[in-house]
């Protein structure tokens, strides 16, 4: 595996075919990242590469764990992306502190956390001890433009 942050993340990003450079673009009357003082909250990402939400419907239905996996680790990858446009670098990032991830989930699934391990385990492998967190998974009936998954999250730049 490559040595920096920089190196990781691009690698993770290429394994799924997410751009990184693609303009990330907000749907809404809000901002992508706030920033107050040393922490930055990310507003939630859904799977989209370019203009497309590419994994879409309800996980444990029309979508197997393993798809809503990659599902989350493409919403994860760009989070990670607007911290790093509004840092300069994930270098920047000194700590990453909670992470929500909303599954769109069929009646009667109850894997909402493996589909969060997938991002939590990106985090630890881009931002080594960095990526440490706090984690809610929860299971919602509908997410923005049919995505499977949904992911929020807060972290501490350096000072």
């Amino acid at each position: 595996m490559a040595e920096t942050r920089a190196e990781r993340f691009l690698q993770h990003a290429a394994a799924v075919g997410f751009d990184v450079d693609d303009e990330i673009r907000v749907g809404g009357n809000y901002q992508a990242v706030v920033r107050d003082g040393h922490l930055l909250y990310v507003s939630g990402q859904v799977p989209r590469i370019g203009s497309e939400v590419v994994v879409k419907g309800a996980v444990g239905g029309e979508v197997d764990l393993a798809v809503a996996q990659r599902a989350a680790r493409i919403a994860v990858l760009r989070c990670l992306a607007l911290l790093r446009r509004e840092l300069g670098s994930l270098d920047r990032v000194a700590r990453m502190l909670t992470m929500t991830v909303y599954v769109r989930s069929a009646a009667g699934f109850t894997q909402q956390s493996e589909v969060a391990d997938a991002a939590s385990e990106l985090l630890l492998q881009v931002m080594g001890d960095a990526g440490h967190h706090a984690r809610t998974s929860v299971g919602v009936a509908e997410l923005p433009k049919g995505a499977a998954v949904e992911i929020a999250l807060q972290a501490r730049a350096e000072s």
